[in-house]
């Protein structure tokens, strides 16, 4: 094929140009800069690239930096000449940077003042090896060797923007995910892939070049770096804030009319928590919100209508190998005051309860989705693996000897578990890494875990499976009480009076909604209990933050926490006040876990101050 009638995420700039050459196209610290600006600058950087030799078709480019307009100028830039971008997240760990580095072996790293320290440490551990050059976003450099973006690019005037190169199976992107081992996994995405998750926002969300759009997702992630390119595709306007914060982006709403942004549930319980200590004037400005990463509350959904009343609110399913979102749902359209589901489409709380699972919505156009069925895996006939093929999906996982390997015969198994309605919505039940197997019987935490919120006395609850000898794993839900309720301690005989909760009380709760396990309720208790440590030999790996290493000595006698990763304890995080915070994470076994405490390992699109709830269990109870 030519390289002219390949798809390539550059070839929007000749558009840009034209309907943005003289309008404001892109606002960060303090820089303001119109179309024309911004697409010579990606020029005269990609020219520097190419004619100083510093990058190949094919070659790699790491970034380390917050969020700004250099970001994307670098993105399109090193794009523009065939090479391949490879963000690195700024919150990892040195070792998951290492890791990160090891697998796609840069020629050149891009950093910023935010990461300079991290680059240091890098560069004098020698895991940098195939580096040929190091390169700052936009300050001067501390470390040795390093290019500045002024060094490199090379002035242009624009008339004509010149034919883009694609790098080998037009791979653009490597964007990591989380893996297995604990090294972060190299996903490699076409151009193809990206232009076409872009037109399914743009055709569903609603994005249009008179948008105003926050960047509040990192763009070291497929949802900031998705809804970037769609962004550029319509030539809206771009809002950026290092990283996330309420204040600041609430600051940016009202400054600047923001129309448009992204989010996940904690962004907007952040957002709606900040607006009740003072008055936000600017809310009505923002017309749509694309939620990912989880699905909102009833009451946030309200919370959030309240604050943006203007504003469409969808929630999206995906993941990073289907390139971003796969099905979309809108939750609320002040158009049609709708939410969820329409009138037409809507299923009894009967069917709901029955089936379980939560909506996540109809797939994009572009997108095929099949349940896929395995008797040793099933529930109910309806269930099964969730999969999908098209151009979408990912080319492949970024492999250093062999380049990537492929998906296997166009199928890509997303790893979670569902089932999809006569009206074409998909339903998430939960993820199969994440299945307890309890008395031969499958169990999906999520699936306890929204009976249980179902209560009118539980405010979340967290499900995970410890060893029993009888069953194999029991079934443990851990739960957080609303204000005005009260638990009472399970050996109780005595009859519960109004606003009262106790394990029996759940889980006779659990099998008037028809949910056929058997499930041991704890409270989070605030006073440190004697923890349940499990033993070493128990290897069963549990997607969690809820399991850790150490023994029950270390655990009483300090107040840290141990995370088992790769057979070795390492001091994650301190203790802090108890709470209750959902993080599931590879790699993490051994213990049960209690008290609340910041992680410095922070999660996708997390709040500045990320928090994990640890729950201890007394031996006795069990």
């Amino acid at each position: 094929m030519e390289e002219s009638s390949r798809g390539h995420i550059c070839h929007c700039l000749g558009r840009m140009l034209h309907l943005r050459g003289q309008s404001l196209l892109t606002i960060s610290a303090g820089r303001r800069r119109t179309g024309y600006n911004f697409v010579t600058g990606v020029i005269g950087l990609a020219s520097g690239l190419s004619k100083l030799g510093l990058l190949q078709p094919g070659e790699v480019v790491a970034i380390a930096a917050h969020n700004s307009d250099y970001y994307v100028e670098w993105m399109m830039a090193i794009t523009y000449v065939g090479g391949i971008i490879a963000p690195l997240n700024y919150r990892w760990s040195l070792e998951e940077v290492r890791c990160a580095v090891e697998v796609v072996k840069p020629v050149i790293l891009v950093i910023d003042e935010s990461c300079s320290s991290l680059a240091s440490l890098l560069i004098n551990s020698g895991s940098l090896q195939s580096l040929s050059i190091s390169c700052n976003v936009n300050f001067w450099p501390s470390l040795p060797a390093v290019l500045t973006m002024d060094c490199i690019r090379k002035s242009s005037q624009v008339l004509q923007v010149p034919d883009p190169i694609s790098a080998p199976q037009g791979v653009a992107l490597i964007c990591f995910t989380s893996g297995t081992t604990g090294c972060p996994k190299g996903v490699a995405l076409s151009h193809t892939a990206l232009i076409i998750q872009s037109l399914a926002k743009i055709a569903i969300v609603g994005y249009c070049e008179d948008d105003v759009y926050l960047h509040t997702a990192p763009l070291c992630h497929i949802g900031g770096i998705s809804s970037c390119i769609a962004m550029l595709m319509v030539a809206g306007c771009h809002v950026f804030i290092p990283k996330f914060n309420a204040e600041l982006a609430l600051a940016a709403i009202e400054q600047h009319n923001v129309t448009s942004l992204i989010t996940v549930p904690a962004m907007l319980a952040d957002l709606i928590s900040f607006t009740r200590n003072g008055k936000l004037h600017g809310g009505k400005t923002v017309n749509k919100i694309l939620n990912g990463g989880g699905s909102l509350s009833t009451e946030l959904i309200e919370s959030v209508v309240d604050v943006f009343p203007n504003a469409k609110i969808i929630s999206a399913y995906g993941m990073t190998e289907a390139c971003s979102s796969l099905t979309f749902l809108t939750l609320y359209d002040p158009m049609q005051q709708r939410r969820a589901i329409s009138s037409s489409e809507k299923i009894n709380s009967n069917s709901l309860e029955k089936n379980g699972g939560i909506c996540v919505g109809k797939p994009a156009p572009h997108i095929e989705l099949q349940i896929w069925k395995n008797s040793k895996n099933l529930n109910s006939p309806s269930e099964g693996s969730i999969r999908t093929r098209g151009l979408h999906v990912m080319v492949g996982s970024w492999d250093p000897m062999k380049k990537f390997t492929s998906v296997n015969s166009g199928w890509l198994d997303t790893g979670d578990v569902g089932w999809i309605d006569d009206h074409g919505n998909l339903w998430l039940v939960g993820r199969k890494n994440y299945r307890i197997k309890s008395g031969g019987e499958n169990v999906y935490p999520e699936e306890v875990e929204m009976v249980l919120c179902q209560h009118s006395g539980v405010a979340a609850a967290v499900v995970v499976g410890i060893p029993d000898a009888r069953l194999a794993e029991k079934v443990v839900a851990c739960v957080s009480i609303k204000d005005n309720w009260s638990w009472v301690d399970h050996k109780s005989n005595n009859s519960l009076k109004a606003n009262e909760l106790s394990s029996q009380t759940l889980q006779k709760f659990c099998q008037l909604k028809e949910l056929s396990r058997q499930v041991c309720c704890f409270l989070i208790d605030c006073e440190l209990q004697s923890p349940i440590v499990l033993p070493l030999s128990y290897t069963k790996t549990y997607d969690t933050v809820f399991f850790l290493g150490g023994n029950e000595n270390e655990m009483q006698q300090k107040s840290q926490v141990f995370f088992l990763a790769d057979g070795g304890g390492e001091k994650m995080a301190e203790l802090e006040s108890p709470g209750l915070w959902v993080r599931r994470r590879p790699q993490l076994q051994c213990g049960v876990v209690g008290k609340q405490c910041r992680d410095s390992s922070a999660s996708l699109f997390s709040t500045s101050q990320p928090k994990v709830t640890f729950v201890f269990l007394p031996k006795s109870s069990l």
